[in-house]
């Protein structure tokens, strides 16, 4: 985590300065002009980052610990959203044209596209493969089958069939259909627990400034919130970063691989998209969480006796105890989905790696049979033990993927001044390699241009409301011959 502050003082805390741009850029991220599109790529990218990380995984932080870890949580997210602009705006410009006429991207990528280091590609491609299509899924589909166990008393044997039954198809499907589910499905179960969670707040408002202040009092050692947690400031410092780095996944290498995969007109477009997706992430749903629970009261949730629930377990009785008993489906339903959704995403990301190792076909046609094999091991595993795996291979993967992002951070950067330099005249941003003020030479053909892009005939200064013309993506394949 100390090298991620770097990225929002070397960007002037992008993060805050274009957020309002991210929503607008979200707004237009729909349009599609071959592959899948930017607003796509957001979901997947939430999709991976929007699952038991958020339900479980903050309930976790906070049974071990205390309310101080979500304060450590939301730092994480703050520096990680410029993190994931820099990570993401990598992934595109040296992603590569795939057989599929999709593109591929990620941290294997830039390192070898980039650093010259085809090692450390194949290094950081392997580590993730083995990661995503085993531990990382082993955590989801374990809290699926924990949350239909306690609450309806389902056998894992069920979950384990009916989630391999729901998952073939989807994953045989290819990227598009895995982008098109994420695309359909993600943004309503997002919204019904951000409802459920407002509702909660909302009947217990008077309680919000105790929660804020335990949250903010454990996170700095306060003595009445130290006492429950052996350790103290720090248990809940590192709880909380832990957990905040799986939640959001800013720095860890992931989201560039869904990132990479989008077609947009500059490579920033993409990064911004991303650095919301890890606001959306931590500072709306993870908190959203957190608020649940300690809202719920001693019965079901006391920092210094944290009781034998954990997991998503905890998140759905404290929200039964707030709402009532009806929101149990609900809920269930909710941690499926999020789930779900979030071992399709992990597949994406490991065939973006499996492709870069020269996989194809039959290799492909393995990694979905893994994948549906972890996901029915994880549902039958014990939780320590499959966390456990997750930290170790995320801690892996942040380490290549981190010193990579620092190493390479100046092409990210000159392509913000490019993004910004073109806004700044009135134009929407469009991407030409060999006229961004790149540090080197970018290789391949996917940001070449035989002739510039740009909206032309515009003035310095457009009037106000005039409307910017859209341009749209041109493929190179598609393009006419410079006259």
């Amino acid at each position: 985590m100390s090298i991620e502050p770097y990225f929002t003082v070397r960007t002037r805390f992008v993060q805050i300065r274009y957020f309002g741009r991210m929503l607008r850029q979200l707004r237009r991220s729909r349009r599609r002009h071959g592959g899948i599109s930017s607003f796509q790529a957001f979901c997947v990218g939430l999709a991976s980052r929007v699952g038991t990380g958020n339900i479980a995984g903050v309930a976790i932080a906070l049974t071990v610990g205390g309310p101080g870890a979500i304060f450590w949580m939301w730092v994480v997210a703050a520096v990680g959203m410029a993190t994931a602009v820099i990570e993401a705006t990598l992934a595109q410009i040296f992603k590569v044209g795939s057989e599929d006429g999709a593109f591929r991207g990620g941290p294997a990528f830039y390192i070898q596209h980039g650093l010259r280091s085809k090692a450390g590609g194949v290094l950081f491609a392997i580590l993730l493969v083995c990661s995503f299509a085993t531990a990382f899924n082993m955590v989801e589909t374990n809290a699926i089958s924990g949350v239909l166990k306690s609450s309806h008393g389902i056998g894992t044997g069920w979950t384990t069939t009916v989630l391999t039954l729901l998952a073939a198809p989807v994953l045989f499907g290819g990227v598009r259909s895995v982008a098109k589910f994420a695309g359909l499905v993600l943004p309503v179960v997002a919204l019904v627990y951000a409802l459920l969670a407002l509702a909660i707040v909302t009947l217990n408002i008077a309680q919000l400034p105790a929660v804020i202040e335990e949250i903010v009092g454990g996170a700095f050692g306060a003595s009445q919130m130290a006492g429950g947690f052996a350790g103290g400031i720090a248990v809940a410092m590192l709880t909380g970063v832990k957990r905040g780095l799986f939640a959001c996944e800013a720095g860890l290498g992931s989201s560039p691989n869904i990132a990479g995969a989008a077609t947009v007109a500059h490579p920033v477009e993409q990064g911004l998209i991303q650095s919301l997706a890890v606001f959306v992430d931590t500072m709306v749903i993870c908190t959203a969480t957190a608020f649940i629970v300690l809202m719920s009261g001693p019965g079901v949730y006391d920092p210094a006796h944290p009781g034998a629930l954990a997991g998503a377990s905890l998140t759905e009785s404290a929200i039964a105890a707030g709402l009532g008993s009806w929101t149990t489906v609900v809920m269930t339903s909710v941690v499926f989905v999020f789930a779900f959704a979030s071992v399709l995403s992990n597949y994406v990301c490991a065939e973006a790696n499996l492709f870069f190792l020269g996989g194809r076909g039959p290799a492909i046609h393995a990694l979905k049979g893994v994948t549906l094999l972890s996901m029915a091991v994880g549902a039958m595993s014990q939780l320590t033990l499959v966390w456990a795996l997750a930290d170790l291979a995320m801690a892996l993967m942040a380490i290549v993927n981190l010193v990579a992002i620092c190493l390479l951070g100046r092409w990210a950067f000159a392509a913000l001044r490019d993004f910004h330099r073109q806004s700044a005249r009135g134009v929407r941003p469009v991407f030409v390699a060999s006229e961004a003020g790149l540090p080197g030479v970018l290789d391949g053909d996917v940001w070449d241009s035989p002739e510039p892009l740009l909206v032309r005939g515009l003035p310095e200064s457009p009037p106000a409301r005039r409307p910017l013309p859209r341009v749209p993506w041109v493929s190179r394949a598609s393009r006419a011959p410079a006259a």
